[in-house]
């Protein structure tokens, strides 16, 4: 019984120690979004709106949040696609090197980012030639987007594949029993049993595009800057240092709320799941 107890103290600890060591560099640095003082000087010195009036008169982060939402969005848009088709193949069929397909989807995300990024870099310079048609990819936005796109794939299959493995296939065929074609069938029973996990894949991947800066840099073209890479190139200026932590806080204030919520759309899922 003792043990017990200071097992569970003991991993308390070590669970609140994490927690600070995660978050506390973060509080921090809101902190020093609305610090007086033009450089981390801590404590700080007084209170502040000027940097933040500043950052929404700065043309550069917000050109950078804007170009960063626009490839997030398209992103998505390509990995909720792709990644529900892979789901749905993946889970209602069987066929020869299905083991093999299945670890191939996953694999991006379980490479370093450094290593995806030097692949994708090298497959953009080079000239594919398929026979009939001969192209080079190579960089700006449209390179970045197909770069996120490999990793946020994972996201949404991940989650629609579990979803779809939790359901049942009798719900099929009793639609089909009742007479519902394919069409209906996938309106009436499918997608509203898969639209949480869409949701929840379709929010992470926005997180993950939105806030990616390893791949973004290996893949992005000269004139090309989203937001995480502003603020890398800004937080060396001394003097830009207080705008480069109110455009941090803002990228806190739209990952964390959006990480919340798809794990909120998760346990919701998984709940629906349970109660089948």
């Amino acid at each position: 019984m003792r043990l017990s107890l200071l097992s569970r103290l003991g991993l308390r600890g070590v669970t609140i120690i994490g927690l600070v060591f995660l978050y506390v560099p973060l509080i921090v640095v809101v902190i020093l979004a609305f610090n007086r003082a033009d450089s981390t000087l801590w404590p700080p010195t007084g209170w502040t709106l000027d940097w933040w009036r500043q950052a929404w008169h700065t043309s550069a982060p917000k050109n950078a949040f804007v170009q960063s939402v626009q490839i997030a969005s398209a992103a998505t848009a390509i990995a909720l696609l792709l990644g529900t088709l892979a789901a749905f193949a993946m889970s209602r069929f069987s066929f020869f090197g299905k083991s093999a397909i299945s670890y191939l989807l996953v694999l991006p995300i379980a490479l370093p980012g450094i290593v995806t990024a030097v692949a994708l870099k090298n497959t953009f310079l080079r000239r594919i030639d398929l026979g009939f048609v001969s192209f080079k990819v190579g960089f700006g936005v449209h390179s970045i987007i197909i770069a996120h796109s490999t990793f946020c794939i994972v996201v949404t299959y991940n989650n629609v594949v579990a979803r779809l493995r939790r359901s049942s296939p009798n719900l099929l065929e009793a639609s089909a029993d009742l007479g519902a074609h394919g069409l209906r069938t996938f309106w009436s029973v499918t997608f509203p049993l898969v639209r949480s996990a869409l949701v929840a894949g379709g929010i992470l991947a926005f997180a993950l595009s939105f806030d990616e800066i390893v791949v973004t840099s290996f893949t992005a073209g000269p004139g090309d800057q989203t937001l995480p890479q502003w603020i890398l190139n800004s937080f060396g200026r001394s003097k830009g240092v207080p705008v480069t932590n109110v455009m941090a806080t803002v990228v806190m204030a739209l990952s964390i709320p959006l990480a919340w919520l798809a794990q909120r759309l998760s346990d919701s899922t998984e709940s629906i799941a349970g109660r089948r």
